[in-house]
Formats: structure tokens, C-alpha cells, sequence
């Protein structure tokens, strides 16, 4: 059987991504950074980090899931590319 490498697309900043729709959905919603980490148990520095870093601090996928349950939105919500989240 003959393998080839088949061609994707793969977004090489979604962490960014991730991280610009973390901020925008936490403020739609009204809710404090410290508020989002207690409310997913983690410290606000680690809110503060992974915001302000645009997502180079990193996000566990249980994090986000808690984070899409805090905020009522669907995960795939923070998946979306920048360009159609231009307010």
C-alpha cells in the first residue's frame, strides 16, 4: 500500500486563537478573570498568563471545557478564526 502525505490545513497560531476567544466570550459573558478561575479551579495568575500571552502559557483541554461550560458556549466557539471575530 503506497503512502502519501495528504494535505491540511492546520492553523499554526490556534493557541492565539484560543486565547483572543477565551477574552471575548469571558467579556460577552461579564466575567472577571478572577472569577473564571475560581470558578474552573485554577489561580487568576494563571487567567491573567494565558490571556495576556495570547495562549503561550498554555491551556489544558479540561481547562477549555470547563472554561465552554463557565461561559454557556460551545467549544468549537473558540476554535473560530480571527478573522471572522473582527468586532
Amino acid at each position: 500500500m503506497t503512502k502519501f502525505k495528504r494535505d491540511f490545513y492546520f492553523n499554526e497560531n490556534i493557541i492565539e486563537t484560543i486565547a483572543y476567544n477565551v477574552i471575548k466570550y469571558r467579556k460577552i459573558n461579564g466575567i472577571t478573570q478572577e472569577q473564571l478561575a475560581i470558578d474552573i479551579g485554577v489561580s487568576p495568575e494563571f487567567i491573567r498568563k494565558f490571556e495576556s500571552t495570547k495562549g503561550s502559557e498554555g491551556l489544558s483541554l479540561l481547562s477549555l471545557y470547563k472554561i465552554s461550560i463557565v461561559l454557556n458556549t460551545s467549544i468549537e466557539k473558540f476554535f473560530e478564526e480571527l478573522e471572522s471575530n473582527v468586532e
